[in-house]
C-alpha cells in the first residue's frame, strides 16, 4: 500500500506577523463575526474567496476588533510577510472559509459564488 499525499511543511519566517494575521482570519471566520464579515462583503460585491480584494478593501480588519485596536491591517500584516508565508496565509483563508457553517454559507451565497 503506497502512502497518501502528505503536504508538506513549511517553516514559518515572520512567526509573530503570521499569527497575527492567522489569528484574526480565524477570528472572522468564527460566530458572531462571520456574519458581519460576510454582509461587508456582499455590500460591496466581493467574494469571499477574493482574498487580495478582501484585503484591499480591508474588510478583516473592519469586522476583527482586536486587530483594529492593534492599529493593524490584514493588508499590512501580509505584505510584511516573505512569499512562503504568504502562501500559507492565503491557503489557511481558503480553507477557513470553507469550514463556515451551511447555514452562512446559503444565506450568503452570492458571496461564495465561482465565476
Amino acid at each position: 500500500m503506497s502512502p497518501g499525499f502528505q503536504q508538506a511543511v513549511i517553516k514559518v519566517e515572520n512567526e509573530k506577523d503570521f499569527a497575527e494575521l492567522r489569528g484574526a482570519i480565524d477570528r472572522v471566520f468564527a460566530a458572531p463575526e462571520v456574519e458581519k464579515f460576510l454582509r461587508q462583503l456582499r455590500k460591496k460585491d466581493v467574494g469571499v474567496r477574493d482574498f487580495e480584494a478582501v484585503l484591499a478593501g480591508g474588510f478583516i480588519e473592519r469586522v476583527d476588533a482586536m486587530l483594529a485596536k492593534a492599529g493593524k491591517t490584514a493588508k499590512g500584516l501580509w505584505e510584511s510577510l516573505p512569499l512562503s508565508d504568504q502562501s500559507q496565509a492565503k491557503e489557511f483563508y481558503l480553507v477557513r472559509l470553507e469550514q463556515v457553517d451551511v447555514k452562512w454559507r446559503a444565506k450568503f451565497a452570492t458571496v461564495y459564488r465561482v465565476l
